[in-house]
This record gives C-alpha cells, structure tokens and sequence, in this order.
C-alpha cells in the first residue's frame, strides 16, 4: 500500500497527563504568534497539499467555521497559533479548542509538507499542550490513518488511541486503522497504548448536531 491509498477512517485519541519529555523550542528561524483574521482563507486551505484538494474542501472548510467557530471568532483568533518563516509566513498551525465548553480538544494540527522534518510539529503542539490547563484533562483528537506521523507525534506526547466502538454518533474506525498504522508507522507501532473513555465526551457529542472535534 502506497501512502495515497491509504483510505479514511475515524480514529480518536486521549491524553490525560502530558509528557513533557516530547516538549520541543520553536526551531531556529522561525518563530510562533497568532493566526491573524486577515489570513483566514489561508487557514482554511492549510490542511490540504494540493491545489484539487483545496477547492475541493473549500465549502466543506467554510461551513465547519460558520458553524464551529463563526459565533466564537475571537476566541478562535486569540486560540489559533502559526509557526511563521523569517517571512512572515504562515508553515504550522495548531490550536486548543474547549469543544462545547467542556472537553479540551485540539484542532488542525498541520505543518505544510515542504517544512515537515524541522521538528515544527512538535513545537507547536508543545505551546498548545502549555495552555490547557492540568486541571481540566483530559485532552481528545480526532484524526485519521494517513496522519500516522501526526499520530506518532501524539503518541509521545501521551496520547492514546480510543478503542469505544463510537464517539457520540461517528463510528470509532481505529481497529482497521491499525493494519494501516502497523505498515507506516513500523517498529514505533508498538510504542502506541489504548484506552477505554469514561463515556462522558461521547455523552456530550450526542447531545449536539455539531462536531466540534
């Protein structure tokens, strides 16, 4: 199986204490501040690599911020972090969102792939993960197999995948994930560790129409 076949699924995540060992500086050369409203359209095309994709995901990007954030936007702007070049330009992007005003979760997490490598994932992560918080862990995600490097990044910041059969309404696709994780990620699949929720994020998911994870 080649990367671009890797197909979708759901797979959720939790981190009830961090670890701070997987706490990295922002790399020489670039340095982090928040997404500005002017950059939103950037923002919105941030989680694809191609061209196709983003106009394809374009409408789905613009309904999920009129829906999930539009009436909380600047909390979204005060929230959303980027790891800028010397530029000024936009490369990472991460950020906390308190989903429902209850659960801590974290949102868009992407680094644009000609900067992947530089350790700019980690240290985004690292800020958002220092802003949540000690007392209100647990931390959840949403992500898919074909962000397994994303996964293995999670995984050492203390993450664990979800094995509930589903989250509110969306089914928990993590056990046919794990053939696909097992091919990509190698010998690091083994570091991963699994865990049962106490039901009480799913609960609240049920409780509304919108998916804010």
């Amino acid at each position: 199986m080649e990367e671009k076949d890797i197909p979708d699924g759901n797979i959720f995540m939790i981190c009830d204490s961090v670890n701070k060992d997987a706490y990295k500086n922002i790399p020489k050369n670039f340095y982090i501040r928040k997404l500005r409203p002017s950059e939103l359209n950037l923002w919105m095309e941030f989680p694809f690599d191609n061209e196709e994709d983003k106009q394809k995901y374009k409408e789905f990007m613009k309904n999920y911020f009129n829906l999930v954030y539009l009436n909380k936007k600047e909390i979204f702007f005060n929230s959303c972090l980027v790891i800028c070049d010397q530029d000024d330009n936009p490369v990472s992007t991460c950020f906390a969102w308190k989903a429902y005003d209850k659960f801590w979760t974290i949102h868009w997490f992407k680094t644009l792939k000609k900067y992947e490598g530089l350790g700019l994932g980690r240290a985004i992560l690292t800020q958002v993960m220092k802003s949540i918080p000690k007392n209100e862990y647990p931390v959840y995600l949403h992500t898919q197999p074909s962000s397994y490097r994303a996964i293995k990044i999670y995984s050492d910041f203390g993450f664990k995948i979800l094995v509930d059969k589903k989250i509110g309404d969306i089914d928990n696709d993590y056990k046919k994930s794990l053939k696909i994780l097992k091919i990509f990620m190698k010998d690091y699949y083994n570091s991963l560790k699994f865990e049962e929720s106490d039901g009480s994020f799913s609960d609240e998911v049920n409780k509304s129409k919108i998916h804010e994870f």
